[in-house]
This record gives C-alpha cells, structure tokens and sequence, in this order.
C-alpha cells in the first residue's frame, strides 16, 4: 500500500509541475509520506492495556487499638489511586501466604504506604515482604507487576532489598522540601515524562511532604553494592547534616520509592506545612496517574465478578479522624 502511494503520488506530480525543482520537491513531499506509512506500519498495533486496573494498598497495625480494631489505611491512598483510574483493595495484615498469593494473581500493583510500625516484626513488614518476592518472581517470568513504596513502604523496600537496617536518623518530620534531581532523572521512567515546567518547581518550590524520622543517607546507599545495583537513584535531599535518597525506581523492575509524600497535597489538610498550590496538587495527580498506567501493564484478575466485588475497598466506611490524626479519613479493619 505505501509503495502504490508513492508511485501515484508521483504521476500526479508529472503532470502538474515541469520544472525539475519542482519535480524534487514532490519527490521528497511523496517519499516523506511513504516513510511515515511504513513507520505507522511497524508501530500502528495499540499497546494492550488493562482499562480497570486495581491496586491493593497494604494496611498496618494500629498503635493501642480499642476493641476490634486492629489495622488501617489512611484514606489519602485510596484517593490517590483512585484519582487517575484505579480502584482499591484493601491488604489485611496477618493473613496466610496462601491468601497474599491468591491475592497477588488477582490485582494489578500494590502500594506500601507510609506509617510508624516495625519494619522487622510487623504484620506490615511481613505481608509486604510476601509481596515484594512475588513482585520480584513475577516480572522475572515477563508477568509485569508494579510495586511503590511511600515513606516507611520507601523504608522497607530498602530493607527488602538489601537484607539490611541502612537508615540513619534525620530531622525531617513536618517539613515540604524541593527535590534535587540527579542525573539519571531524564532517563527515569517515573519522571521522565513530566511536563518541563513541573520538573523545574519541583526543583525549585517546596513541593515534596516530608514525615519521617529516618532515612536512607546517599553515604548508606553508596556503600551498599546490593541497592547501587538494584535501584537508580532519583532525586536527593537534605536535612542540613545528611544527604538522603528522597526518590528512586528499580533498574529491572517496576518497582518505586519515595520518602516523600505525593498523596498527601491533594488530600490531606490537618497539617499546614502540605503543600496545597495548584503545582504541589499537579505533583500528587501526576504521581499518581504514572503508577496506575503501570498497573494497566499488569493482567491479574479475580476468578469472578463476585470476588472482585467484595474485595474492593468500597465495602468498608472511611471514618473522619479530623484535626486530632494526621489524616482526615482513615479506613479502620478488625
């Protein structure tokens, strides 16, 4: 077909145009049309992608729990995800293995999210080592399966990874900071496709939430060969004393960390050092719109409808927690 447009593109031209400059310039107008529909050929056939992707977000214990409460999620997560097409499902802690598996074939990603439980001894900790080694065995088998970690998730992925406790005490609790990108940030898959001018406030406006009292120091990080080899470093930050590793992304893997806080701009408020101008909400949707077009990668599905419906999160109530919790909803599990 591309081949009949150029000869036809040509004899049409014969009979228009006489002059030989002419002549060359629909030459080339023709051979640019049969170059671009050989192209469009070679990469015309639509990338399959999962239009309902569901992303399970991993709850932890509740700190001195009152009676049949025994884990949560802030809701900010959920609204996270949810926000660029996802829908939830909620991970209980202290499930078997054999239910993390039947899970893990059933959705689409999954997101650590940040908290104050033991990175060693928690049901959090445990059920999401379950994950991230099916994550790993996943995608080495060519069946994609994202994983994010925010905060303390950032935290255990490092544990995870490593075999080791690397963090170092930092004072960066409560505190919005700009990112200082490395060198690989253009060649990232998260951020690379981010609109210039986003890429520059987030360098330059205090756009990145920060609650966290320990981190993994650029020192930490370079002396671990296991991580140098394992995850490209992103962006930087500092808390005046220590350099520490504020974003990174798997060379191999899908697998993705902040020690930052994307969802909390758009939908936390009972803090005023969030970050809540038009650019810092610009961060959290653009965050969240890339994991889940990672999840649309990802072909798990629940055996049925059914089960599908009654795992998702819309069977459980969020409760507003108000001025007195960092969260303005939180999801409570028995």
């Amino acid at each position: 077909m591309a081949g009949l447009m150029l000869v036809s593109c040509y004899g049409e031209a014969q009979q228009h145009f006489q002059s030989e400059e002419n002549m060359i310039h629909i030459y080339l107008a023709c051979l640019f049309i049969f170059s671009n529909a050989v192209f469009a050929n070679q990469i015309g056939t639509p990338i399959k992608t999962n239009e309902r992707p569901i992303i399970g977000v991993l709850a932890q214990e509740v700190y001195n729990p009152p009676p049949h409460i025994n884990s949560y999620i802030a809701a900010s997560y959920v609204k996270f995800l949810e926000s660029a097409g996802a829908r939830v499902v909620p991970l209980m802690i202290n499930k078997s293995d054999d239910e993390y598996r039947r899970l893990f074939k059933s959705i689409n990603g999954v997101l650590f999210p940040g908290g104050g439980v033991s990175l060693e001894s928690s049901g959090y900790s445990k059920a999401a080592g379950i994950f991230y080694r099916l994550a790993l065995e996943a995608n080495s088998k060519g069946d994609y399966f994202p994983v994010w970690g925010t905060c303390l998730g950032f935290e255990l992925l490092t544990l995870l990874t490593s075999g080791k406790l690397l963090l170092s005490h930092t004072n960066t609790s409560g505190i919005a900071l700009p990112l200082n990108f490395t060198d690989d940030v253009r060649d990232s898959r998260l951020f690379k496709d981010f609109p210039e001018d986003l890429m520059k406030s987030l360098e330059t406006e205090p756009l990145t939430e920060n609650s966290h009292q320990w981190s993994l120091t650029t020192k930490n990080f370079t002396k671990s060969e296991t991580l140098k080899k394992f995850y490209r470093v992103l962006s930087t930050n500092t808390d005046g004393q220590n350099e520490f590793v504020s974003t990174m992304e798997a060379y191999d893997f899908p697998i993705y960390a902040t020690q930052w806080h994307p969802e909390k701009n758009a939908f936390e408020w009972t803090r005023h050092y969030i970050p809540h101008t038009p650019t810092a909400i610009k961060t959290t949707f653009y965050m969240a719109y890339f994991f889940v077009n990672e999840a649309r990668k990802s072909f798990h599905s629940f055996p049925s409808t059914e089960e599908e419906e009654k795992a998702l999160i819309y069977n459980y109530k969020p409760e507003c927690t108000g001025p007195q919790s960092a969260f303005e909803q939180i999801y409570f599990f028995d």
